[in-house]
């Protein structure tokens, strides 16, 4: 199956513009009453330095969109406005760039998960989907949440949980995270995207 023509690849940041990129902010990929609002944890140096989200090569957040049958073709960061069109959006829990996840304090996971409630109330996207199932116990208070939907809805907006695209989440394989994403795609109700698309991953 074709993904369409490649896009050619941006520019590597430099170390200099990595470091530079600390605490930048990433505007929101967001419109209202969205059918998926999908919340990284907090946007990565990479990510800051070029100004897109799940920007940094590794990341599988756009493959397993695709893979799933959010998009008719494999997206890059660049695109990440197409998304629009077809009802998806992107946040996250904290707005700050850093090189790690870690580097988040739980206090400020809080006030990320205090705002990212306002930002469902204002918005209304039929789901938000959080990307990050240890983050999201600390942000909403949920010890034993576990991936898959949440019982509670946040302000709204019915809310699932996925697991962490990032590279280093070595605990799902590419075809792992597709398939839950997929998942929740068919929960949520949204139709593969294209007419060509099959239902679950891998279309």
């Amino acid at each position: 199956m074709s993904t369409g023509p490649a896009s050619p690849k941006p520019p590597r940041p430099t170390a200099a513009e990595l470091e530079a990129a600390r605490d930048a902010l990433i505007p929101d990929v967001i419109a209202p009453r969205l059918k998926v609002l999908f919340c990284g944890i907090n946007p990565g140096l990479w990510s800051g330095a070029v100004g897109l989200h799940f920007a940094r090569p590794g990341n599988r957040f756009w493959p397993a969109l695709y893979a799933s049958g959010f998009t008719p073709e494999l997206l890059v960061p660049s695109r990440q406005r197409e998304l629009l069109a077809l009802g998806l959006g992107i946040s996250n829990v904290v707005d700050r760039t850093t090189a790690r996840a870690d580097e988040l304090t739980a206090d400020e996971l809080r006030e990320g998960g205090r705002k990212l409630a306002e930002k469902a109330a204002e918005f209304r996207p039929g789901w938000i989907a959080v990307v990050g199932v240890t983050a999201y116990r600390t942000a909403f208070a949920r010890r034993d949440a576990q991936v898959g939907p949440q019982p509670d809805p946040m302000a709204h907006s019915k809310v699932w949980v996925l697991p962490n695209p990032s590279g280093l989440n070595a605990h799902w394989s590419a075809a792992a995270l597709a398939a839950e994403f997929a998942r929740f795609r068919e929960a949520a109700g949204v139709p593969a995207a294209g007419p060509d698309r099959q239902r679950g991953a891998g279309g």
